[in-house]
């Protein structure tokens, strides 16, 4: 724990119509009583949806009755000034983009079911959101530079190290919600005899279950899960296999929920090691690319659905329109939300509270047989005074492997996008563990950058 705290907090969310975060961060920073008396400053390109973000925020704190202040703008810059914690979490047109980029890996043989941290789709992502970043960065600097800056926009290990590489003068780290604390502890130990439907989540059982899960982002595996010192891994993936035999595949999930339950479980009786992030993490690994002569027992990946993905946005902003025009009681915004994996942490730090969450940060020790400065995801200590990764152990062959290569492709795509090298675009392409012809590899990246051309930075045409 630290010796610092905030008194008033405020909080810069750049990308406020993210629905994915600023319905969430709302919530956290009015039902916090360490934030709420703070300011939470909403920045959105788009007026009219700052607009009905702001006016939400303002029904809700006078709901609540607390003293937090709301500000908006569409013009950064005006409110960076006096920041204590800026959020990165914005995406231009991210559904038509992502669609686009699976479309066309999918014509030349890659298969994506979400297509935002690897492959062509997470590539072509940092093509279009990392320029933006660093453009925040300089007015951060400018601004706010003693501001704690969190990214919150995939791909989220390489937009992290690009800030932590070409910014090491700021404080950073990198977030995804997949492993938000203490939920995701008490979800895996739900799965074993240990802790009975029903039954009600401790601070006792917290502290006797030794949980360890690292990787990078998306990539991320479970490497130890003892309760009591008895190891309870095979009982977590023995419920893996009995749900993939008993579930429904997908759900309203889509593409990213199918066959996640099966392929777990398949890559835990490979590796000796249950991956946490399956969603994401069968798009890792070319096992499901429908590559392979023999027909396998789990069908090739789904691709991602962009026309559902408008869908279930038009239905946030229903919900949105519903609490502002009154059709729906705003004090029902209590019970509809719940805290955000940004706007937690930020009132750790800001509370001193002393709980440990997963940050994407450089590794420095952690990970004992993996470099210092390895980009990964792993529970930290995280206070006002800096990032703490606790310790790990060993990252297991053959997983290890795999995690250097995502890094050396990540490290080169951040690289690629800085300096505006199509010599480092096109290698970090050929690292890609999901690119397996060269030719194909020029065809995606002269196809992606003609079909993206509106949003991706002029240099790369002239």
């Amino acid at each position: 724990m630290s010796d610092k705290k905030l008194q008033h907090p405020k909080v810069v969310v750049l990308g406020a119509g993210s629905l994915f975060f600023g319905r969430q961060a709302i919530w956290q920073m009015v039902m916090s009583p360490y934030l709420n008396t703070g300011t939470l400053t909403l920045v959105d390109t788009d007026e009219d949806r700052l607009n009905k973000l702001l006016r939400l925020a303002r029904m809700v704190v006078e709901e609540e009755g607390v003293a937090l202040a709301i500000e908006g703008s569409t013009d950064r810059r005006e409110v960076l000034a006096g920041s204590d914690f800026v959020v990165l979490s914005f995406a231009k047109n991210t559904v038509k983009y992502r669609g686009i980029d699976c479309e066309i890996s999918e014509k030349y043989g890659i298969r994506m079911c979400s297509g935002d941290t690897i492959g062509p789709g997470g590539i072509f992502r940092a093509m279009r959101e990392l320029p933006v970043i660093m453009e925040c960065i300089d007015d951060i600097r400018e601004l706010c530079p003693e501001a704690w800056v969190i990214n919150y926009i995939n791909p989220s290990s390489v937009h992290g190290m690009a800030i932590s590489r070409y910014a090491p003068d700021l404080k950073s780290f990198a977030l995804c919600d997949g492993l938000h604390m203490p939920h995701v502890k008490e979800n895996y130990l739900r799965r074993t005899s240990v802790l009975a439907a029903g039954d009600a989540y401790t601070e006792d059982m917290d502290n006797r279950f030794d949980f360890r899960i690292a990787g990078v982002n998306h990539f991320t595996w479970l490497l130890k899960a003892e309760f009591d010192g008895q190891d309870v891994a095979p009982q977590i993936a023995e419920s893996l296999r009995m749900a993939a035999e008993t579930g429904t595949d997908g759900g309203d999930q889509g593409a990213k929920a199918i066959g996640n339950d099966a392929i777990g479980y398949e890559l835990y009786t490979i590796f000796g090691y249950i991956p946490t992030c399956v969603a994401h993490t069968k798009e890792y690994v070319s096992y499901w690319q429908g590559l392979g002569r023999t027909p396998d027992a789990i069908a090739p990946l789904s691709i991602w659905e962009t026309e559902e993905r408008y869908k279930r946005h038009d239905e946030m902003w229903e919900q949105i329109e519903d609490f502002i025009s009154g059709a729906r009681p705003i004090s029902e915004y209590r019970t509809t939300f719940k805290p955000d994996h940004a706007t937690d942490i930020i009132e750790n730090m800001v509370g001193n509270l002393g709980k440990h969450y997963y940050i994407n940060t450089q590794n420095n020790g952690a990970v004992t047989n993996m470099n210092d400065d390895a980009f990964l995801e792993l529970c930290c200590e995280v206070t006002l005074d800096g990032v703490k990764p606790l310790p790990v152990g060993e990252m297991p062959r053959g997983i290890r492997g795999m995690q250097e290569l995502v890094l050396d492709t990540h490290e080169l795509t951040a690289e690629a996008v800085v300096e505006g090298s199509f010599e480092k675009l096109r290698r970090a392409m050929l690292t890609d563990p999901l690119v397996n012809s060269i030719a194909d590899a020029d065809l995606i990246i002269k196809e992606l950058l003609e079909r993206e051309r509106d949003v991706i930075p002029a240099r790369w045409y002239r």
